[in-house]
């Protein structure tokens, strides 16, 4: 079964285009490297929890929209060695330059156990 690495995070309304730009390159390079699918999504039934939800957890302003994306690799080992490669590649290196504060970002691998 597959590895996955999830990611949520919240992109200013006036930055979507910029963002897709940018996810379009993250994902080339992603599945050059050997994942197995590339997915970016942007929220569009994300309500605002009085506990949690997704635009509590990134703290999504009302100028932002929450986005959810995930990654799929053959295992572990083959996710950590994708990685590596990803953070090497020289197409991400311009963090000054990304449509949405990455310090709200959540990222997390987990380990598939059941797939129907």
């Amino acid at each position: 079964m597959p590895y996955v690495d999830g990611f949520v995070l919240a992109v200013p309304k006036t930055n979507i285009e910029a963002y897709k730009a940018m996810a379009r390159t993250a994902g080339d390079v992603w599945m050059e490297h050997g994942a197995l699918s590339y997915v970016e999504t942007i929220g569009d039934d994300v309500p605002y929890g009085e506990l949690t939800s997704f635009p509590r957890a990134v703290q999504a302003k009302d100028d932002e929209v929450v986005v959810f994306s995930w990654v799929t690799y053959a295992d572990r080992a083959t996710r950590d060695a994708v990685m590596a490669k990803v953070m090497a590649d020289e197409r991400l290196k311009s963090p000054d330059q990304m449509p949405f504060d990455g310090k709200r970002m959540i990222f997390g691998g987990f380990q598939s156990f059941m797939e129907l």
